[in-house]
């Protein structure tokens, strides 16, 4: 039998000035960008929350603290590739990942395909093991009222 773990990951980020928005290492064009250290890529902070936690090994601020100027606007997909380096390190590899973005806009449809494709080159696994989906709070909550957007993220771990 295969040995398996399962993470989860959640992320938010509010709204400030800009003009676009990166998900999934997608830049998308929006009347604002995000209040973040890096650059505020819920989907993947919460991917990698989610990979980092199938093997209790924190979380992504354990490993980029926002105190460090290092990771001041740094590409989110770098943290990505650390993560699945790190499950190498150990044993492991991704199996399936699954990510919802929460938020009323921008739209993010249209952006998944591309999405799927970042996660699943940076994870080295099949792009049918990727799903990025997207959902509204229904006008509820700081999503609803476009104050900001969220993500949620589940991993399956698998020995390598």
């Amino acid at each position: 039998m295969t040995e398996i773990r399962v993470g989860q990951g959640y992320d938010v980020h509010a709204f400030g000035e800009g003009d676009h928005v990166v998900l999934g290492g997608v830049r998308i064009a929006h009347e604002r960008g995000v209040l973040a250290h890096s650059d505020g890529d819920v989907v993947i902070h919460a991917l990698c929350d989610a990979l980092l936690g199938a093997l209790a090994l924190g979380d992504i601020g354990v490993h980029f603290p926002p105190s460090d100027p290092r990771w001041k606007d740094c590409d989110s997909r770098h943290f990505l590739r650390h993560c699945r380096a790190l499950l190498a390190e150990r044993g492991w590899r991704a199996g399936n990942v699954d990510v919802t973005v929460v938020c009323e806009r921008p739209k993010v449809a249209a952006h998944a395909p591309a999405m799927r494709a970042n996660l699943a080159q940076d994870l080295g696994i099949d792009l049918d093991a990727v799903s990025v989906k997207a959902t509204t709070s229904e006008k509820l909550g700081f999503t609803g009222r476009g104050e900001g957007l969220a993500a949620m993220a589940v991993a399956l771990v698998v020995r390598a």
